[in-house]
C-alpha cells in the first residue's frame, strides 16, 4: 500500500506540473493575445490608412471632382499596395498638419514634407523622394534684392512650415531681419499675397513656384535661400517600426519599378524655365480670345478634354485662324494639306473646320498609340506624332528600347526624341530625320497651357459655385445663375496689376 501510494503520489505530481505548465502557457498566450498589435497591423485592421497632407498645386487638389496631387497618388499607391483604403485628411497649414501628427490623429503625413534636423526630433522620416530648393519669392517690378541684408521689405511665412526654421536660422545671420509667420494663410495663399502686392516676400520650394507662376506670373525668384532640401514622408516616433519599414519596402518597389518616376514625370516633368511675357500673353488672350472658340473646343473634342485641345491650338496658332508658317501648315490647328483633306476639312482657315480637323486627328494617333502605353500617358505620344508625324514617333520609341530605356514611358522617350535630329542615330530608324527636339519642346509647351487652362476654369468654376450659393443665402426670388464667360473675369483678376 505505501508503494501503491507513492507510486500515485508521484503520478499525480507529474500530472500537477504538466497542469501548471500548460496553464502557463495559456497565460503566456493570453497574455500575448492582449499585446497591442504593431501599427501596421492595426492599419490592415481597420482596413484604412489615414495620410494627412496639405492642400497645393504640388501635394493634393480637387478639380473636375477628382483628387489630384504627388502625394496623393502616391499615397493613394501605397495604400493600394497595402490593401487598405485611403483616407487623406487635408490641413490648410504645416502647423495644423504637425498637430494633427503629434495627437496620433494621422498614420503619416505626406505634403512635401522637407527633412531637418528640427523636424528629426519630432518624427521619423521614410526614404527622400525628390529635392527641392527653397526661394525667395517678389513681385516682378520690385527692385531684385542682391541679399537678405539687402531686403527692404518683410518676409512672411506659413506657421509651421519649413519657411519658418529657415527663417529663424537666417534671423541669426542677419538680426536686422524683418520676417513674420501667418497661421491662417498656406504657401499658395501667400504667393498670391504677394502676386496682389499685399506682401513684399515669401518663401517657397522651387517645385511650387515653377508651377504657381503659370497662373500669376507676377511672380518673381529672387534668392535661393539654402541647400537642396530632400522631401518624405513623416510618422511620429515610436518603438514598434513596422510601418516604417513597410514604408522603406514599398518606396523600394516604386523606385524599382518605375512608378516615382512616373509621377515626377506628371507632376514636374513639363515644368520649363518660366518666361514671364509668354505666361502673361497666354492670360490675356485666354481673356481676349478664347471665349470666341470655347464653344468649338467643347463640341468637337468628344473624348479629349477640350481644354487640351484649346492648349494645342494656342501652341499651334495663338488661337489666330488666319496663322501659316513657312512649312505650309494653316489654320487654328495648323493642319497640313493632305492632313487637312484626310480630316474632311476643306477651308483650314475656318475655325470649326479647322478644330473639328485637328480634333479628329489627334484622335486617331490617339487611338493608334500601341496599349502598352499607359493611358494617361498616350496623348503625349499622340501629340508628338501629331507634331512630327506617328512614323518618327514610333522611331523614337524603338531607339528608347535600343538603348535600354522604357518605350513606353514618356519620361524616357521624350529624352531620346533629339536625337532624330543626329545623324548618329536618324539613319538607323526608318523614317529617318525628324525635328525630335522640337518635338519635346512642343508637348512641354501644351501641357504648361493646359495645365494654367485647368486652373483657371477650376477658379472659374469655384466663383460659379460660390455666386449660387450667394444666391441661395440670398432672401430675393431664385433666378437662373449666370455663368461668367470662360475664364475672362478670373484672368482679369490675375492680370490687372
Amino acid at each position: 500500500m505505501p508503494f501503491f501510494s507513492t507510486r500515485v503520489l508521484t503520478y499525480l505530481r507529474c500530472i500537477f506540473r504538466l497542469f501548471i505548465g500548460m496553464m502557463l502557457t495559456l497565460a503566456l498566450a493570453g497574455c500575448d493575445f492582449y499585446h497591442p498589435s504593431s501599427q501596421l497591423e492595426q492599419i490592415r485592421q481597420r482596413g484604412e490608412i489615414r495620410v494627412g497632407t496639405l492642400y497645393g498645386p504640388t501635394s493634393y487638389y480637387q478639380r473636375d471632382d477628382t483628387a489630384l496631387g504627388f502625394d496623393y497618388e502616391l499615397a493613394q499607391l501605397y495604400a493600394d499596395w497595402l490593401g487598405v483604403k485611403l483616407t487623406i485628411v487635408p490641413a490648410y497649414s504645416t502647423a495644423e498638419l504637425v498637430e494633427q501628427l503629434q495627437k496620433g490623429k494621422l498614420d503619416l503625413a505626406a505634403a512635401a514634407i522637407v527633412v531637418t534636423p528640427e523636424r528629426r526630433k519630432l518624427f521619423r522620416f521614410g526614404p527622400g523622394f525628390y529635392q527641392v530648393s527653397p526661394k525667395l519669392v517678389y513681385r516682378n517690378g520690385s527692385p531684385r534684392p542682391k541679399n537678405l541684408g539687402d531686403i527692404k521689405g518683410s518676409i512672411v511665412v506659413p506657421a509651421g512650415s519649413t519657411g519658418e526654421d529657415l527663417m529663424k536660422e537666417l534671423a541669426k545671420q542677419y538680426p536686422n531681419l524683418k520676417w513674420s509667420t501667418n497661421r491662417d494663410a498656406d504657401v499658395e495663399e501667400l504667393l498670391k499675397q504677394v502676386a496682389d502686392g499685399k506682401v513684399d516676400y515669401t518663401v517657397v520650394q522651387d517645385t511650387i513656384l515653377a508651377r504657381t507662376q503659370r497662373y500669376y506670373p507676377e511672380l518673381t525668384e529672387g534668392l535661393t535661400l539654402a541647400s537642396k532640401q530632400t522631401v518624405a514622408w513623416a510618422m511620429t516616433k515610436l518603438p514598434d517600426d513596422s510601418l516604417y519599414a513597410s514604408i522603406i519596402d514599398f518606396f523600394g518597389q516604386r523606385f524599382m519599378d518605375g512608378a516615382i518616376a512616373k509621377l515626377d514625370e506628371k507632376y514636374f516633368g513639363h515644368v520649363q524655365n518660366f518666361d514671364f511675357v509668354d505666361t502673361r500673353t497666354f492670360l490675356q488672350r485666354a481673356k481676349s480670345l478664347l471665349p470666341k472658340y470655347q464653344a468649338l473646343f467643347q463640341t468637337h473634342a468628344k473624348d479629349i478634354d477640350w481644354r487640351l485641345l484649346a492648349a494645342i491650338s494656342y501652341q499651334e496658332s495663338h488661337w489666330d485662324p488666319q496663322a501659316r508658317s513657312y512649312t505650309g501648315v494653316r489654320g487654328m490647328m495648323m493642319l497640313t494639306g493632305p492632313t487637312a483633306k484626310a480630316m474632311g476639312v476643306n477651308d483650314r482657315t475656318h475655325p470649326e473646320e479647322s478644330i473639328k480637323g485637328g480634333a479628329r486627328y489627334l484622335q486617331e494617333m490617339m487611338a493608334k498609340v500601341p496599349d502598352s502605353v499607359p493611358a494617361d500617358e498616350k496623348v503625349w505620344f499622340a501629340l508628338t506624332a501629331y507634331n512630327i508625324g506617328y512614323g518618327h514617333m514610333m522611331d523614337a520609341r524603338r531607339l528608347t528600347k535600343e538603348l535600354g530605356k522604357n518605350p513606353d514611358a514618356w519620361s524616357d522617350v521624350k529624352e531620346v526624341l533629339p536625337l532624330l535630329q543626329q545623324s548618329r542615330w536618324h539613319r538607323k530608324v526608318r523614317y529617318g530625320y525628324a525635328r525630335g527636339g522640337e518635338a519635346r519642346n512642343y508637348v512641354n509647351n501644351v501641357r504648361q497651357y493646359y495645365q494654367s487652362l485647368l486652373w483657371l476654369d477650376n477658379e472659374q468654376q469655384k466663383a460659379h459655385r460660390r455666386e449660387e450659393l450667394d444666391e441661395d443665402d440670398s432672401s430675393e426670388p431664385d433666378v437662373p445663375a449666370q455663368r461668367p464667360a470662360i475664364i475672362a473675369e478670373v484672368v482679369k483678376q490675375i492680370i490687372t496689376p
